[in-house]
């Protein structure tokens, strides 16, 4: 698909934006007696994950900020704080609208004939949701009416969560996309209203990401069509069988297979082998549905099962033989229907296991996780993708995986760890994850390396997670992951070029808190690697910008990194082992001691040259009462 890259800053001036975006104070003026308000002035927004040179992902869209909006509503945030609606937002800061009328005016910086916009609702006494609509228009001219729902949102209580109301609420936002039907010019003023609270009681409005969507991709020559054995388009009918009949039709033809504009149903996952699965684009073929029988079945597409791998499940006879092979999946959306974390269920919108397959171009929401790949298997890459309002992960290599990468995509508010690779039982193997933007997973990390050998994470953005995780881990933890059975952390480990922003954030299970970036040994000692951490940026941590945890950890060594701006410290250093820095700066520390060590000469900490920030008092450390972070 065509693709927009946002406003990026230069390296050298990134520093200097983030110092400013930091610092900045909204300031709201009251119009004089007599005469209407004006808009408010925009809010300064926190920085952009879009806005750094050269690192995360190349969107299509350009995002847009409620909180630097005009707007009539309430500023809400920032607020780091579990179960509130600003600790779930982007940059940490949103807009609430409860009063009819209100609203949230965005200026289009560049052409745009659809949008999604990310907003929160309240839940029902029931725990399953309202869906109401906002109002929207340009310019003043009406371009009709957004449902908004909160259906997908709203979990309760500690793992494993429940849709029961109760305490710990959390996972408040989702996102939801509408095409104008016309090409609205850059200047433009696109208005969200809130229209009534007696349909709306109120709305909290995060953000927008407008986009000039292509025309659709038409069938190519030669394909068979989804609708030529009997899908339908409508949605009224069921397609599922329609669906494998054609692929099936294409792998025996070698022949692509086409996906039309269209909202398809589907109740189970179709399974692909040696196959071309393409639609029109991911704003116009969408595949959605689920079982009204078997809540287990729902829309996905899944390869085949490789026998004795990491499904451990039930196999049906046309799911066994796998891996599959010579898969694309390309262009086209999955737009689940699942509002629970049952993690059993296979109801994931890519699954099973894809040897030496694509898939490029798609758009996976509110599925349990966007992409579950049970190896072994061998690879698989997937690229230039959305993933949004995840029940669990975004993507998970589980069991085997090798060779494989996720490339330039997009993910937002996964229930679980974003982008994540877990070496149970068979090691996952040269792997990488890179080019990618992860931000706001509800639980857990936006990247996490459980296990494995020679595996890397390079030129992302990742953070802005609420609790239980960091912007990036590496642990030798879970199930599967052990020195025994060869899955534990081996190899080079390349952590390179990243930016970690507003990453690390409290643990319900620990009495301190976890950093934005963080090791935890606790199945065995990480000390069988060499984990490199490079050329990477840590800005505006919650809490310590690195953590050493659970066990021992040697063989990490930190070069070019820099750190600006922590809630409490630079290093915590929680269990032994042993590290090397240089060139590592910091500044803007959030606590008067730059390291937390109670472990004396047990972490082996190496200095080399071009240090600052941080280690002018060693080797004397901090040891005593978590401080409270500061802002």
């Amino acid at each position: 698909m065509p693709r927009r890259a946002p406003l990026r800053l230069p390296r050298a001036r990134l520093t200097a934006a983030v110092l400013a975006c930091l610092a900045s104070v909204a300031t709201l003026a009251a119009a004089p007696p007599g005469r209407a308000a004006e808009p408010p002035p925009a809010a300064p927004a926190a920085l952009s994950p879009f806005a750094v040179e050269g690192r995360g992902a190349s969107v299509p869209f350009t995002e847009l900020e409620a909180e630097s909006a005009a707007t009539s509503g309430e500023v809400i945030g920032p607020d780091r704080t579990y179960t509130t609606l600003p600790s779930e937002a982007s940059g940490r800061s949103a807009v609430r609208l409860d009063a009819a009328g209100e609203y949230v005016e965005f200026t289009l910086t560049a052409e745009a004939n659809a949008v999604s916009v990310r907003t929160a609702l309240p839940d029902n006494a029931a725990g399953t949701g309202i869906t109401a609509p906002v109002a929207l228009s340009a310019d003043g001219e009406s371009l009709g009416e957004l449902d908004l729902t909160s259906k997908y949102g709203w979990f309760y209580g500690s793992y494993p969560f429940t849709n029961t109301p109760g305490d710990q609420p959390h996972h408040f936002y989702d996102e939801q996309r509408l095409r104008f039907g016309r090409t609205l010019a850059a200047g433009t003023k696109v208005r969200l209203t809130l229209p009534s609270t007696e349909r709306t009681p109120w709305a909290v409005v995060d953000l927008a990401d407008f986009e000039k969507v292509a025309a659709p991709v038409q069938q190519p020559a030669g394909a068979l069509s989804v609708t030529d054995v009997g899908a339908d388009p409508s949605g009224a009918r069921d397609s599922t069988a329609a669906f494998q009949e054609a692929v099936d039709a294409g792998a025996a033809q070698g022949k692509e297979v086409y996906i039309p504009e269209g909202r398809f149903t589907l109740t189970d996952h179709v399974v692909v082998d040696r196959v071309t699965l393409r639609g029109a684009g991911p704003w116009y073929s969408e595949l959605t549905g689920r079982s009204g029988s078997d809540p287990r079945r729902a829309a996905g597409i899944y390869g085949k099962y490789a026998a004795g791998g990491g499904y451990q499940g039930e196999i049906r006879p046309h799911e066994a033989g796998g891996p599959s092979t010579g898969v694309t999946l390309k262009d086209f959306a999955i737009l689940g229907e699942i509002t629970e974390r049952v993690d059993e269920d296979q109801v994931n919108g890519i699954g099973g296991a894809l040897s030496e397959s694509t898939a490029d171009n798609l758009w996976i929401q509110h599925t349990k996780v966007g992409a579950w790949m049970d190896g072994p298997m061998d690879r698989f890459t997937l690229k230039n993708s959305r993933i949004l309002d995840q029940t669990a992960d975004g993507v998970n290599f589980h069991w085997g995986v090798t060779n494989s990468s996720v490339e330039n995509t997009f993910v937002r508010n996964t229930g679980d760890d974003g982008l994540a690779m877990w070496a149970d039982t068979e090691a996952n193997t040269g792997n990488s994850f890179r080019g990618n933007t992860v931000v706001l997973p509800i639980l857990a990390n936006a990247v996490a390396l459980y296990g494995g050998t020679d595996l890397s994470v390079t030129d992302s953005v990742l953070g802005e997670n609420l609790t239980n995780g960091g912007g990036l881990h590496v642990g030798n933890r879970y199930p599967g992951v052990s020195p025994g059975q060869g899955t534990d952390v081996r190899g080079t480990f390349t952590l390179a070029r990243n930016t970690l922003l507003r990453a690390g954030n409290t643990d319900y299970g620990w009495p301190f808190p976890i950093g934005a970036l963080w090791f935890d040994a606790r199945n065995s000692p990480i000390d069988q690697a060499s984990v490199e951490v490079r050329d990477t940026e840590i800005l505006d941590s919650s809490y310590a910008a690195v953590q050493f945890v659970s066990g021992t950890t040697k063989g990490v060594s930190f070069e070019d990194v820099s750190i600006e701006k922590t809630g409490t410290f630079a290093l915590q250093l929680n269990d032994p082992g042993a590290a090397s820095f240089t060139r590592v700066t910091a500044r803007d520390l959030g606590f008067t001691e730059p390291v937390y060590s109670c472990l004396g000469s047990q972490f082996a900490l190496t200095e080399g040259e071009g240090n600052s920030g941080w280690n002018e008092k060693l080797p004397e450390t901090y040891c005593g009462e978590w401080p409270d972070r500061q802002d």
